[in-house]
């Protein structure tokens, strides 16, 4: 561990450290905490990494948007994070509106484990947050549509019933609803908590 030569032996000795962790699975190296995760943003503030500062800070924003359930802000972060992170040329369907929320809501990593197509038997959600343990912030379900509307793809949580699969969160969840217009260039978000059916 005292010869670091490349790229992976940095990663390497972060791991062997705990400063990160590993997924086999997927080849893949991350944050395994909150404080390893304050102590990064730390790191990159004293470097005067403005743009990486940036972009958590707009991240952070976004995710306090979607749970005050303020829907012309989080319409907002996804246009700048939409801009900042792909071209128009290249942003013509739900896969690639689904990368950029992945990035746009990387800072919820903190407090969520976060799921990409999660299958639900009936269908599979965009991307659902499910809260860490001990964090008390709701689940939430978001749904993707380009262009049509977000309030079709809150129908279709509703219909495709995405709960189901995540019930120990139906007493505090949040259904989102995305949409990104072609003709405007804008996206549209619809944000309602989750009432159970029964």
């Amino acid at each position: 561990m005292s010869v670091v030569r490349s790229k992976d032996d940095v990663f390497t000795v972060l791991i062997h450290l705990g400063y990160l962790s590993y997924d086999w699975r997927k080849s893949e190296c991350y944050i395994p905490n909150r404080e390893v995760s304050g102590e990064m943003v730390n790191a990159v503030k004293a470097n005067n990494w403005y743009p990486v500062v940036k972009a958590l800070n707009a991240s952070e924003q976004l995710l306090k948007a979607t749970l005050n359930g303020d829907e012309a802000a989080v319409a907002r972060g996804i246009d700048a994070a939409h801009d900042e992170h792909t071209s128009i040329l290249s942003y013509d369907d739900e896969n690639s509106l689904a990368c950029v929320l992945s990035i746009a809501y990387y800072y919820a990593g903190n407090d969520y484990i976060i799921h990409r197509e999660l299958a639900t038997g009936k269908g599979f959600a965009d991307l659902v947050l499910i809260p860490r343990k001990n964090v008390d912030s709701p689940a939430i379900v978001i749904e993707l549509k380009y262009n049509k509307d977000a309030d079709t793809a809150i129908s279709q949580i509703k219909r495709k019933d995405y709960p189901a699969k995540i019930t120990q969160y139906t007493d505090n969840l949040l259904l989102v609803g995305v949409n990104y217009d072609r003709e405007t260039k804008q996206h549209e978000c619809h944000i309602e908590k989750y009432a159970s059916q029964s």
